[in-house]
């Protein structure tokens, strides 16, 4: 579960060379070394951007900018110890920097080492309480806490229900995402590779040590909107383009705007659905071919859902819809999914994939996550 959906911290080395990292400040040094590092990593050359910045390195040990892009470089290679090395180092040298803390997290996830994940996790908060990233994380984490535990609860009762539901909805969570699982992981376990590649926000920090510059304090990575999208307001629908008449570019726009509004009204149908224990309602929200979690049967997966709707006294169920894209047929919906119920609550982002079949806009495929 939680490689998959631990958001890693990458900071600016994304972007072009020509843009500093937004969380170190930058020191005096070779800094054509670093750039040039920079440009390398954001190409995929890891390689021959570590040897850049192994060199920039011996010149200047301590600079953050370096160790951390290191770090990063190291992650990609799958190195994962060596990496774990690089960001102890950094969190001992800058304690007051959440983000070599939140990517120790991740690393240790990775490893299974949940109860460390969860300390590097605490302390990234507790340097910057308002650091939303390490707060996701750390739900995460405490999911899979949680997991285990009813694990253990089951392995001791195996006609405990309520650890039956508990669990299975726990697992529920994560088990739609759709990203490859890493190396060791079994499908059961849904633990997508996502550490490297996630995009998470690089939260300024107040009073970081060494200081950030306000603007460097303000700059974000192109790739932090696309990972925790804002919400936008509510789109009324705009006349639509009628057969007879030519289709203009601003009526184009205006089709497609009202396609966003029917995307989002079948997601807060599919919701309230759910909400309302409607299993009828809820399994019609999804497309005949739709892609189940785990690959088994579409009947097999209906049956699950059934009994995990059906099971809990009461479910509530609210969306705050984040984004809405469509092309063509096909349309994508990024939203925050608030779940409580009698056995658990919950809070986490969603994607899901939709279709357009005839006049209705059905689910194709969900994943946690952006």
């Amino acid at each position: 579960m939680l490689q998959g959906n631990l958001r890693f911290s990458r900071l600016a080395a994304l972007l072009a060379a020509s843009i500093a990292m937004v969380v170190f400040p930058a020191l005096a040094a070779p800094a054509d070394d670093l750039k040039e590092a920079q440009k390398l990593y954001a190409a995929g050359r890891l390689q021959p951007s570590l040897d850049k910045i192994d060199g920039y390195l011996k010149a200047q040990p301590r600079d953050p900018q370096g160790r951390f892009l290191k770090g990063l470089i190291l992650t990609e290679q799958k190195r994962t110890n060596d990496a774990i090395a690089v960001f102890t180092g950094l969190t001992e040298d800058y304690p007051e920097l959440p983000e070599p803390y939140n990517n120790l997290a991740v690393l240790y996830a990775s490893q299974g080492n949940y109860d460390k994940a969860k300390s590097a996790l605490e302390l990234a908060i507790h340097t910057h309480p308002s650091y939303a990233t390490a707060h996701e994380n750390l739900g995460d984490i405490y999911a899979q806490l949680a997991s285990r535990a009813y694990d253990r609860a089951l392995s001791l009762d195996k006609s405990n229900t309520s650890a039956q539901l508990k669990l299975s909805m726990v697992k529920d969570l994560f088990s739609s995402q759709k990203l490859a699982p890493p190396p060791g992981t079994t499908p059961a376990k849904s633990e997508p590779t996502k550490v490297a590649k996630a995009e998470p926000k690089a939260e300024p920090k107040a009073e970081p040590s060494p200081p950030v510059t306000p603007a460097k304090a303000g700059a974000e990575p192109a790739k932090v909107a696309k990972a925790e999208p804002k919400s936008e307001p509510a789109k009324s629908e705009p006349a639509k383009a009628t057969k007879s008449d030519p289709v203009t570019p601003a009526k184009a726009g205006a089709a497609a705007s009202g396609e966003e509004a029917q995307v989002t009204e079948a997601v807060q149908a599919w919701a309230t659905a759910w909400g309302s224990k409607d299993v009828k309602g809820y399994l019609a929200a999804y497309a005949p071919d739709f892609e189940t979690p785990a690959g088994e049967s579409r009947d097999a997966w209906a049956k699950g859902r059934t009994q995990r709707i059906e099971a809990p006294k009461q479910i509530e169920v609210s969306v705050q819809m984040k984004s809405v894209k469509v092309s063509g047929n096909e349309a994508t919906a990024t939203f925050r999914q608030n779940y409580r119920s009698d056995a658990l609550k919950s809070s986490n982002t969603k994607t899901l994939k939709l279709v357009k079949v005839g006049d209705k806009w059905l689910i194709k495929q969900e994943r946690v996550g952006g």
